[in-house]
């Protein structure tokens, strides 16, 4: 049995799924990752929250690297792992989605039920008034101010960050709130400091509504999402996982599959085609398509009547 019709099965027998990705999601889309196969930091932990909130250098480097990694990751499209979660949310296959990066590339996927754990670089707050700007803006707001370092040679490096070769940086003009003058920072969580409270409740809530959960893409070396593996434990909830290398809740697990997600995922789709699925006698969601189709045989004439069906349409919204 191959990896994709493994985890078909486990799939199968817990059709509710709640679904915790992390960076490993987003590294076939050209997106770097934090870790290595056995946890450890690739490169230099990123910026702390209590850097970021004392120190004028270290707003002053973090919105340098952001001004040339940002565009890089708002060009970046969903890959194969995206868009197959997507499918399998559209299939009612995936209840919720919870994910760790801040690339919103799920939603550009089609997911719809999606909770950003640790926010988005989509968007930037005033840490003084409360106004919520948009990254575009705050992005023509750095070109204009600062466009000697807009050709910096730089690597890209994870969460839109980039990776300046010993720039000096003591002209470099850090954005300030258009209303107030005040202190911006990106619409995320930083190392070291807390999830929103109200995100925890609505994890933790997808979670006791679901019949297991999948991690995707993710070590689970932050708190984050090994909490919530701690949580399915005590919920009695079965976790599968798909990650190349360790996770810190190994020894939780019913099932690891270490394989690149987006072709596990993407095999996934085909092992819960149709077909596969009527020769194993899986019989899915006719039942609600049916109770909808009452008395309107004519508006339901083209609707499907099964997961599989739905699963196996290709492609997501236009742009993706």
């Amino acid at each position: 049995m191959t990896d994709a019709q493994t985890l078909a099965r486990f799939v199968r027998a817990h059709p509710r799924l709640l679904v915790l990705t992390g960076a490993g999601v987003s590294t076939a889309s050209g997106i770097p990752d934090y870790r290595d196969a056995e946890g450890r930091w690739k490169r230099t932990p990123p910026l702390s929250h209590q850097e970021f909130l004392r120190s004028e250098p270290a707003r002053r480097r973090y919105w340098a690297r952001s001004l040339i990694g940002w565009p890089r990751i708002a060009a970046s499209r969903p890959n194969a792992a995206h868009r197959a979660l997507a499918r399998l949310e559209r299939a009612g296959y995936v209840h919720s989605l919870l994910t760790q990066n801040v690339d919103g590339l799920h939603q550009r996927a089609g997911s719809a039920r999606v909770i950003e754990l640790h926010g988005s670089l989509s968007r930037v707050l005033c840490l003084d008034c409360g106004v919520n700007l948009s990254r575009i803006a705050v992005q023509r707001m750095l070109e204009a101010h600062n466009p000697a370092f807009l050709s910096l040679p730089a690597g890209l490096a994870p969460d839109g960050d980039a990776e300046l070769a010993c720039a000096d940086l003591e002209g470099f003009r850090v954005p300030e709130c258009p209303r107030c003058g005040g202190l911006l920072k990106p619409d995320v969580v930083f190392f070291g400091a807390g999830v929103p409270a109200a995100r925890v409740e609505a994890a933790l809530l997808a979670l006791a509504r679901a019949d297991a959960l999948l991690v995707v893409g993710s070590s689970l070396m932050v708190y984050t999402g090994y909490r919530l593996c701690l949580a399915a434990r005590d919920m009695g909830k079965p976790i599968a996982a798909v990650n190349l290398g360790r996770t810190r809740a190994d020894e939780l697990l019913r099932l690891k599959i270490e394989a690149p997600c987006a072709i596990v995922l993407a095999q996934l789709i085909q092992a819960l085609s149709p077909a596969r699925a009527e020769s194993e006698g899986v019989f899915l969601a006719q039942r609600a398509v049916g109770h909808a189709c009452l008395g309107a045989s004519t508006a339901c004439s083209g609707q499907r009547s099964e997961r599989g069906q739905d699963i196996m349409e290709s492609g997501g919204p236009p742009g993706c």
